[in-house]
């Protein structure tokens, strides 16, 4: 018994022993005496500590419920999947074409030196605001819609509306100044020559519409709050805006914002619905009507033809910029006539509707505005001759193939322009500046110049931006 004992004994002090042998040969090999081996020797003989906490850092312990999962609509396939689909799909075609039509708008009017005026700029102003719509709240308000949770939190729940409030201002106002325009062309006695304005007093236009549009949105920052519930359905929490003022505002600030409250839907009605289509309709019924007396007291004369060809341009390019004003302005009113119907309705004719359905009318309405922002550029190069021609003439310079070829367009191009030079100089000195615009610019004169007769050279040189 006892040699049994001595021999179990021996046994584990040989296992031991090996088993330190193979730690050692494992181990990195150390110079002998160094206090890697005796820091390694101490630790193996020390109790393994627990793994600390991660709590433990924190001073408010950390609750993992389920609060950072979000719903995933798209998988598994299930029936609302669809939907969801669909939604993305519609999404993915507004944006897309709402960012291509309002860059390309933008970047048309600021690098071609004679699209440089007012009427341009507004549009181009337009434009930024319907991309800056398009760009920054389009995705916050899709992933809101398939995962129930909002991108940033409070802040997209008040960023977001003071933004698309802001365009709708944007809108409003540049439809009322494109009015003024056209019926000031229209009365004007004696017509002048445009000329290609400066900075200064584009910037200065431009700020009334911004200004005034930035403080009329204001209320919207202070209004809408994140709500956050848990989903019975799902057990995942889901985020929701809600208009309601915050009770930590000053007394005068937040007896303003609840009165904005209580009149916004009248307040939106009136000012970005009723005005812009009001003020349009009656600028063009004025417009149209001093035109007629304008041509009824003209007397035809059959002797002077080429002089009246002047006339029927310039009516031709009126009557362009008039149908310009009102296209924008019946897509406006398409898109923007729904929300305002259903917001009556719902006020007023006492029918109780659910949160859900509730929530699918703001959705419709964000939608249609998202709608108006990206087939405004769109509808703009197709009406406007000069910055349809414009965008044509960029994507043939991109394209290869519509590259004419370089020794033949070369040869072509300097026979022309010097025989046109020559016989333009003959006759009158007005095609000449024609011709000279032609050559700089690459396409003429864009249409909304009047053409310089017996007038200075600096009237259509102006003043670079």
């Amino acid at each position: 018994m006892v040699l049994l004992l001595l021999y179990l004994n021996a046994s584990a002090t040989h296992r031991g022993d090996d088993e330190e042998s193979d730690e050692d040969a494992r181990a990195p090999r150390v110079p002998r005496g160094s206090k890697h081996k005796q820091q390694r020797e101490r630790n193996a003989h020390r109790t393994p500590r627990p793994h600390p906490d991660p709590d433990a850092f924190f001073t408010t312990p950390r609750a993992f419920n389920g609060s950072l999962r979000v719903h995933n609509p798209l998988f598994p396939l299930t029936d609302e999947s669809y939907s969801a689909y669909a939604v993305m799909l519609v999404a993915l075609i507004v944006f897309s074409a709402g960012i291509v039509g309002n860059l390309a708008l933008m970047c048309i009017v600021w690098h071609n030196y004679y699209l440089k005026s007012t009427w341009n700029c507004a549009l181009a102003s337009l434009a930024f605001w319907d991309f800056t719509v398009l760009f920054f709240c389009l995705p916050v308000v899709i992933f809101n819609e398939l995962t129930k949770r909002r991108l940033m939190g409070d802040l997209s729940c008040r960023v977001v509306p003071y933004v698309e409030v802001t365009s709708l201002g944007v809108t409003t106002f540049t439809l009322c100044a494109l009015s003024i325009d056209r019926f000031h062309a229209v009365t004007s006695v004696q017509p002048r020559p445009q000329q290609v304005e400066s900075c200064q007093s584009i910037l200065a236009k431009l700020s009334v519409i911004w200004v005034g549009s930035l403080v009329l949105a204001a209320p919207e920052l202070l209004m809408w709050c994140m709500e956050q519930e848990v989903s019975p359905r799902t057990g995942l929490p889901v985020d929701s805006c809600g208009q309601q003022p915050s009770v930590t505002l000053p007394e005068t600030l937040y007896s303003l914002v609840l009165t904005y409250h209580q009149a916004r839907m009248w307040w939106t009605f009136g000012c970005f619905f009723c005005l812009p289509l009001l003020f349009t309709g009656a600028c063009q019924l004025l417009t149209r009507h001093v035109a007629d007396e304008n041509a009824k007291s003209i007397r035809p004369s059959s002797s002077l033809s080429s002089a009246s060809s002047s006339p029927k341009k310039k009516q031709r390019r009126e009557r362009q910029l008039t149908r310009t004003v009102v296209a924008l302005a019946s897509v406006y009113a398409v898109c923007s006539l729904p929300e305002n119907v259903w917001n009556f309705v719902l006020a007023y004719s006492g029918v109780e509707v659910g949160v859900a359905t509730r929530a699918l009318l703001a959705l419709i309405g964000q939608f249609l505005l998202f709608v108006r922002a990206g087939a405004t550029p769109i509808l703009l190069l197709c009406i406007c001759r000069s910055l349809g021609q414009a965008f044509m003439d960029c994507c043939c310079c991109c394209c290869d193939e519509c590259l004419p070829d370089p020794s033949s367009s070369t040869t072509s191009s300097s026979s022309s322009t010097n025989a046109t030079a020559v016989s333009s100089s003959l006759s009158s000195p007005v095609s000449v500046q024609e011709e000279k615009l032609k050559i700089v610019s690459g396409t003429s004169p864009a249409v909304f110049f009047d053409k310089v007769k017996d007038g200075p050279a600096e009237l259509i040189i102006g003043t670079p931006c």
